[in-house]
């Protein structure tokens, strides 16, 4: 089937963390026109810029048909479906789920913006990224490999 590859960043730091990223993997192989390619392992951060627990991340990679925000849509209908709530900028969250890279594509609209604007500044987003793509590149940045020297101070651990 033609489409896209996009990357997805997941996390939650509520409830049962590692439970509710295993059954979000499962509801993003669920999407219509998209297929669940791989999935890294889970990873416990520290939350940035934030409050709260340790924070359970993984990445997702899919080869979609959905058009970015029709996925970015589909996106916020499963969060909504695990509890999210948007009480304020980075709260402590049930599911969050970021919609990191869509193919080599460079986007800007009041509502998306990929890449991801920060994932270049975030370990616990590249690490995961790479154990499932070592070669990633960051449109408009390069190498994700690159940046990771830089997040030495970010602790990222792997649970599972």
């Amino acid at each position: 089937m033609p489409g896209m590859i996009a990357y997805i960043g997941l996390g939650a730091n509520l409830g049962q963390a590692q439970v509710t990223l295993m059954a979000a993997l499962a509801a993003l192989a669920q999407l219509p026109d998209t297929s669940l390619i791989a999935h890294s392992s889970l990873y416990a951060s520290a939350p940035v810029d934030a409050t709260g627990e340790d924070y359970v991340n993984a990445v997702a990679q899919l080869h979609t048909q959905l058009a970015p925000e029709a996925l970015l849509d589909s996106l916020q209908t499963i969060e909504l479906q695990f509890g999210r709530v948007r009480s304020y900028q980075n709260a402590p969250r049930t599911l969050d789920l970021d919609l990191l890279l869509y193919d080599q594509q460079i986007i800007h609209t009041p509502r998306l913006q990929i890449p991801h604007p920060r994932m270049h500044q975030r370990a616990f987003v590249l690490l995961p990224l790479l154990e499932i793509t070592a070669d990633s590149v960051i449109p408009g940045h390069g190498s994700a490999s690159a940046f990771l020297s830089a997040l030495q101070t970010q602790v990222v651990r792997k649970i599972s």
